[in-house]
């Protein structure tokens, strides 16, 4: 969202990214628990006003940034109402694709094939869903890029493309043809493909921009050429 912002020419939503790394335990640091009650991934602290304004969980973060900038967030009514519901049909959706379907066929040390199952086919439904909305829409709120696209975009394109838990296969991705033609589309924007590098610590080492500060990080800062310059 705030590359897409700064792509859009919206200076003040220069940043800063700091890592948090969750599989070593970052977000029960009371510091972080200061800033995120829940202890979750990402938090936003916006100190360009007179006092601080701290917000956590990703949609309220998307809306609170869409209205701050007057960006990528319908102004009517309807467009607006439509943008917002899809934007929370992601929200209600996400625990099952990660929470559900990641936990209990990546990651649980028993395999439960009622419990894969289960929330494979939820999984589906909901690419279904997806599938036959951008049937008839660019975009999941209409014919313009949104706020709703941002937020549900990495977890169906993670899924479609095997990026997450590997199970394109397994939830015969091919099949959603409109999902695949948006998560392509939507890859191709470039602040898509730099907000992928920023706190990404797996994959190529030029793909990986453990913390962001300036624009020129991305030239500078990537990890291949950090380990470049150490050895």
């Amino acid at each position: 969202m705030l590359e897409e912002l700064l792509a859009l020419g919206h200076s003040g939503a220069e940043y800063d990214a700091w890592l948090i790394r969750i599989d070593r335990g970052d977000q029960f640091g009371s510091g972080f628990v200061a800033l995120s009650p829940n202890s979750k991934i990402p938090v936003l602290v916006d100190q360009s006003g007179p006092t601080p304004t701290q917000v956590f969980e990703s949609v309220a973060i998307l809306i609170y940034l869409a209205e701050k900038f007057g960006a990528l967030l319908p102004t009517g009514l309807g467009a607006r109402a439509e943008c917002l519901s899809w934007l929370f049909w992601q929200a209600g959706s996400a625990p099952y694709l990660g929470g559900g379907f990641g936990h209990f066929y990546a990651y649980a040390p028993t395999r439960i094939e009622y419990a894969i199952d289960r929330f494979a086919m939820e999984t589906k439904r909901q690419l279904d869903v997806l599938d036959r909305r951008l049937e008839t829409n660019e975009y999941i709120a209409g014919s313009d890029y949104t706020i709703a696209d941002i937020a549900a975009w990495p977890w169906y394109a993670g899924l479609t493309k095997g990026w997450l838990y590997e199970a394109a296969e397994f939830l015969q991705a091919k099949e959603y043809k409109n999902v695949a033609r948006w998560v392509d589309a939507i890859a191709e924007r470039p602040a898509v493909r730099r907000g992928r590098m920023v706190n990404r610590v797996t994959g190529e080492p030029s793909s990986q921009l453990h913390e962001r500060h300036d624009a020129c990080d991305f030239e500078t800062k990537t990890q291949d050429k950090l380990l470049a310059e150490r050895s």
